[in-house]
């Protein structure tokens, strides 16, 4: 009875030691084709690097640079002709492989904003334009539109919601154009010094003063601030 358990024994130890010779082979193996990943590691960094924008891979194009221009003698449409004004409002402004008339239609469209706003209430129409919220309005009043130039010239010499400091002040007075609710001002001297605070909770239009002494005028809600009367 004992032979057949010490026979089974003795396979099994065979087995187990017929393993652990495989084991230790293969576990070179293993350690062969771990090596080679951590070997490769280091040169595979570098395209890994690139798209976070490092310079291992080349120089990167600046985030803010402009893409080149089409050249002025190169602007021309599908069909038909630019007119003068046309041309020169499309220099400098049609990026590389895109349509001159797409960007020219652009100007058109906030020349139409523009007529539009003028019909409705020309304050707001100031306005935008001194926001910015119609933007793209000078070049397009230049070329395009020249008969709202005067909304250009007028919305230069206001104040948009923020804070205005030094040069950047003109003393005279002041209307604010679509205040809301929590409109509110203030124009400060020297040292800080208040000359002038004030809100409009009803949103209603308010005349303010900016003295020859103010040093910053600050505005939120407001909107934006228009000449009123003869200021320059």
């Amino acid at each position: 009875m004992r032979y057949p358990f010490l026979a089974g024994a003795a396979v099994v130890l065979m087995t187990a030691a017929l393993a652990a010779c495989g084991s230790s082979s293969g576990g070179g193996e293993d350690k062969a084709a771990g090596a080679g990943p951590a070997a490769s590691s280091e040169p595979s960094a570098g395209p890994q690097a690139g798209p976070e924008g490092s310079s291992s891979t080349g120089p990167q194009p600046s985030r803010t640079s402009e893409p080149p221009k089409i050249p002025a003698g190169e602007l021309t449409p599908a069909t038909g002709t630019f007119t003068k004004k046309q041309k020169e409002y499309l220099v400098d402004r049609v990026p590389q492989g895109m349509d001159p008339a797409a960007v020219l239609q652009t100007g058109q469209e906030t020349c139409d904003r523009l007529t539009y706003l003028v019909k409705v209430d020309r304050d707001t129409a100031v306005g935008a334009v001194l926001t910015g919220e119609i933007a793209g309005a000078k070049p397009a009043v230049e070329h395009l539109c020249t008969q709202h130039r005067d909304l250009v010239t007028e919305a230069a010499r206001g104040y948009a919601d923020g804070t205005h400091r030094g040069s950047a002040l003109r003393p005279g007075r002041y209307r604010d154009v679509t205040p809301t609710g929590n409109c509110a001002w203030q124009i400060t001297g020297a040292n800080g010094k208040d000359l002038g605070s004030g809100s409009s909770g009803a949103g209603e239009r308010t005349v303010i003063t900016i003295p020859a002494a103010a040093r910053t005028f600050t505005s939120t809600g407001c909107y934006a601030w228009l000449p009123e009367g003869d200021n320059g």
